[in-house]
């Protein structure tokens, strides 16, 4: 096995997965980067095109629940390091599809354990399982508190249930087969290339379009946004420096009710669109809230911080801008 770090990244065509894997591949020439990811329909390879030749980045298809096709790559590429960001992870989908959730968030993540397991053969030198994950499995918080790494586990949606389990099946291969493990849950990512499904990328779209905002219950319902490079840069960190079988939140500090981030999208794209300043809240339309929708979510960082020195860098009305401008930007493009 090969001193050099071959490190697999699943799920890099998708949305953070995206930004990690140019991250790891700009930065980190003498790493070879491999990308697995099935292609499902949130993931995007052209979000990788600035990177796609780069001599340290190979490309391969596969799914993470076919376990000849994952133990072949590990093989191939002799992978000695893991970075898990393969997931099915909207909500909405969850309820409507639960047992989709679970083949891939859970016998997925099972299957890539067990294969990698089998591969390293209990010769853990030098080796990591990085698998991340998010605040949504802690449940729902009232008007006070946050998560931390001890919160209890207490998921609302099938969604967060799935990744309760895989995370729940990692810290079981620590414990069981000593196996090296980092988990990290994040709370709510937003940024560049992220799928229209997603709550920013899809309000923005129907104010561009004039279309009907709608937003759940009395759009009261609170989250913590953290923008994705921060994230990334995040996981950078706890990758080189955490601590194995240790799990790290990570946060953006920037909690805000639903309500209040669509006027903060609405100010900012009216006036990017050359609107009228409040123009687009004639759109806002508020509709059934969601089946177990949590009320809020909030991230502790501390143990981040004070352990490994990381904190959110991007003030959240620039990042904001940022992600708007590029969403904005291709509508206007394809229009």
């Amino acid at each position: 096995m090969s001193n050099k770090k071959n490190i697999l990244i699943t799920g890099g065509a998708g949305f953070i997965g995206s930004h990690l894997v140019i991250h790891f591949v700009k930065k980190y020439s003498n790493y070879r980067i491999i990308n697995v990811d099935a292609l499902t329909y949130a993931s995007n390879l052209k979000n990788l095109d600035e990177i796609k030749n780069s001599q340290n980045y190979i490309f391969e298809k596969a799914d993470i629940r076919d376990k000849k096709a994952i133990s072949k790559i590990l093989t191939k590429y002799e992978i000695n390091n893991i970075i898990h960001l393969a997931a099915e992870s909207h909500v909405d989908n969850s309820i409507t599809n639960p047992l989709g959730f679970a083949e891939t968030n859970v016998l997925g993540t099972l299957t890539l354990l067990d294969s990698t397991r089998n591969y390293w053969n209990n010769n853990f030198n030098n080796k990591s399982f990085y698998h991340v994950s998010t605040d949504e499995v802690y449940g729902s918080l009232g008007i006070e508190g946050s998560f931390c790494e001890t919160t209890r586990y207490d998921p609302r949606s099938p969604y967060s249930a799935s990744k309760a389990s895989s995370d729940h099946f990692v810290k079981a291969y620590f414990h069981t087969y000593s196996m090296p493990v980092i988990i990290s849950n994040c709370s709510n990512n937003y940024g560049p290339n992220q799928h229209i499904e997603k709550l920013i990328p899809i309000m923005v779209s129907k104010i561009f379009n004039e279309q009907k905002l709608p937003i759940y219950g009395d759009g009261k319902n609170i989250r913590d946004w953290l923008y994705v490079k921060d994230h990334v840069d995040a996981i950078d960190l706890i990758f080189h420096k955490g601590i194995k079988g240790e799990t790290y939140n990570i946060g953006g500090g920037n909690e805000l009710t639903n309500i209040n981030l669509i006027d903060k999208l609405i100010i900012q794209a009216d006036k990017f669109l050359k609107n009228p300043r409040g123009y687009s809240k004639k759109l806002i339309s508020f509709v059934s809230d969601r089946k177990g929708h949590d009320f809020r979510y909030s991230i502790d960082f501390t143990k981040l911080k004070n352990e490994l020195g990381w904190y959110p860098k991007t003030p959240f009305d620039k990042g904001l801008e940022l992600t708007l401008e590029h969403y904005l930007k291709i509508l206007m493009k394809n229009n």
